[in-house]
């Protein structure tokens, strides 16, 4: 049978395994935040540009993407 002491005892481990949880999960939301914004800056690049950003160059780090690709 399981006593009050004993479920004090587990409550540490079980926070502490919340804190770490919360830990990942911040981690993860800033690393796909990062990876969006990426991606998307690199899509946004090749796309069309919008009026009066016709003729502005293309950053060296964006890689160039065919829009129709040989399949």
């Amino acid at each position: 049978m399981l006593n009050f002491s004993a479920l004090f005892l587990v409550e540490p481990a079980v926070s502490a395994a919340q804190d770490g949880a919360g830990i990942s999960l911040s981690a993860v939301v800033i690393i796909g935040f990062l990876a969006a914004v990426g991606l998307g800056s690199v899509a946004w690049y090749n796309s069309r540009r919008p009026v009066g950003w016709e003729d502005k160059e293309r950053p060296d780090f964006v890689p160039d993407v065919d829009p129709n690709p040989d399949v």
